[in-house]
């Protein structure tokens, strides 16, 4: 009696054991899992994400420098 009882908590254990790191690690965990299940999917195409396509890191100066061309040219000014 006393082996089955030993073994009971010992799997008891086991088991709080593996609930707790999953809920300590959750989003790492899901991030391993969402990557892991991407790589196996054989329909995946890392060229079709959307995400790869990044707008520009500076759109306002892009959008000055269309209209600053159209305009009158303008001096650059050194201020000490």
């Amino acid at each position: 009696m006393g082996a089955i009882t030993s073994a009971v908590i010992a799997v008891a254990a086991v088991l709080l054991g593996w609930a707790t790191i999953e809920i300590a690690c959750k989003p790492c965990l899901e991030m391993g899992r969402e990557a892991i299940d991407r790589n196996l999917n054989p329909d995946y195409d890392p060229d079709d994400d959307n995400r790869a396509i990044r707008a520009p890191l500076n759109p306002s100066s892009a959008a000055d420098t269309d209209e600053s061309s159209s305009s009158a040219p303008s001096t650059a000014v050194k201020s000490v």
